[in-house]
């Protein structure tokens, strides 16, 4: 099977739906597959997808409203939008949360963001 995508990032979500949607508006992207298990998505050249855990494991976890940022993750996917205020409001809109300021660096503004579940993720807009 050929595939142009050159880059992706799996999330285990305890809400499937809640949390494909996030990523689906959040990032303009396209479901490329879906199943009970998994949405496949497809954003400025990147694949996402998003995996249920099971449900065995999931009834366990308890997540807040609004959500609980994980300060402790290992990892902060970034990912690009075309406007930080834009994709900030669609993200509190799908019941993430805008995490303190945005800040520049070199030709790009940066903001963190959770995700229904409380993954942080940096979402990033070109200033060029």
């Amino acid at each position: 099977m050929s595939d142009s995508t050159a880059t992706g990032v799996l999330i285990y979500a305890k809400n499937l739906e809640a949390v494909s949607l996030f990523y689906e508006r959040v990032l303009a992207g396209t479901v490329l597959h879906a199943d009970a298990e998994h949405k496949v998505l497809q954003s400025n050249g990147m694949r996402l997808i998003v995996h249920a855990i099971p449900s065995h494991i999931a009834d366990s976890i308890a997540i807040g409203i609004p959500p609980e940022p994980r300060e402790e993750q290992a990892i902060k996917p970034l990912f690009t939008v075309a406007s930080l205020a834009a994709a900030g409001q669609i993200a509190t809109e799908c019941g993430g949360l805008v995490c303190g300021t945005a800040h520049d660096g070199p030709d790009i503004r940066m903001q963190n963001v959770c995700d229904p579940e409380g993954n942080i993720i940096q979402l990033c807009e070109s200033m060029i």
